[in-house]
């Protein structure tokens, strides 16, 4: 049986997990990324993997030379060919060798990319795009995170920061994104998103049971006009149609560019599932160009969780 060594790189924890090559995760550990005074520091963020690393080799009772490969999925601009981390705005990544200095640290080859990828390829390698050749997965979290699939291998643009669909507008001149950009899809569609969505209606009806749901529940959350909605809320069930209408939109967009074969969406917001799924496939389904088509892209959850991004950086060494 191989092994192989696969790094989550977060900026509250950095998860490790040994995989065989039945794309199982045997042992893991999870270690809090320390911080030095208020950001957090590369040299600090790399002891912080060793360490990580050599707790899950020791609870999978393998020795660290033994593993095939170490693969790391982490935020910014990863430079897969390099090994370098050019940027990361939320980590002080900034061309960091991480490659040169885990291999000096382990003896082993190791690999890089960007964490989303690594998430899409892991739902590519054992998870819900498993058996296709072209895919797309789309995180809805505080941002919106995506990796494509193309022909079975990522593709990461010609600089490491293709893929970034979150960016791409959807309103002009609306929202405000964080990239500096306004009416991206990010902005109307991830998680956070959402709940400025369920805030506004909150406040412009204090009627709905949306404020009485935040009240008990102690703060608003992605799932939080959903809650309402089934409650026979008129209010929440306004929320989820526009939500639902945006994110359509964004996905439509998707596939009229790639036509993949399976586009995966993951986040909190997925656990509505057919709630969800049934309304956001019908509207796509209205919009996509291909409506007559034979063959469509078909939409589903994703299945590997938090073990995404684990599982694809530990199989890198295919991508």
């Amino acid at each position: 049986m191989a092994y192989y060594i696969g790094v989550d790189i977060g900026g509250t924890n950095i998860a490790c997990g040994i995989v065989n090559d039945k794309c199982e995760i045997i042992a893991r550990s999870k270690v809090k990324t320390k911080s030095s005074g208020n950001s957090l520091e590369y040299r600090d963020v790399l002891d912080v993997i060793k360490t990580a690393v050599v707790s899950a080799c020791e609870t999978a009772g393998i020795n660290i030379p033994d593993a095939k490969s170490l693969g790391v999925g982490s935020p910014g601009v990863c430079n897969s060919e390099s090994g370098i981390i050019e940027n990361c705005s939320n980590i002080g990544f900034n061309n960091s060798p991480i490659r040169e200095d885990l291999e000096k640290e382990f003896g082993i080859k190791v690999y890089l990319d960007n964490d989303a990828n690594a998430a899409a390829f892991g739902e590519f390698v054992a998870g819900a795009a498993k058996g296709t050749k072209n895919a797309v997965v789309i995180t809805l979290g505080t941002g919106v995170g995506a990796g494509i699939i193309i022909d079975g291998r990522i593709y990461r643009g010609s600089n490491f920061a293709g893929g970034e669909i979150g960016h791409t507008v959807i309103v002009v001149d609306g929202e405000p994104c964080n990239c500096g950009r306004r009416g991206c899809f990010e902005a109307y569609s991830s998680a956070t998103g959402l709940v400025k969505m369920t805030l506004r209606a909150a406040q412009k009806h204090p009627e709905s049971i949306i404020n009485e749901i935040i009240e008990q529940d102690g703060r608003c959350s992605a799932r939080t006009a959903y809650k309402a909605m089934k409650a026979g809320d008129v209010i929440g069930k306004s929320v989820t149609d526009e939500y639902v209408k945006y994110l359509a939109c964004g996905i439509t967009n998707v596939i009229n560019t790639f036509q993949p074969e399976i586009l995966c969406i993951g986040g909190g917001v997925c656990n509505e599932g057919d709630t969800l799924l049934l309304p956001l496939r019908e509207e796509v389904k209205r919009q996509i160009y291909s409506k007559n088509s034979a063959k469509n892209t078909e939409i589903d959850v994703c299945r590997l969780g938090n073990d995404a991004g684990i599982i694809g950086a530990a199989m890198l060494f295919k991508a």
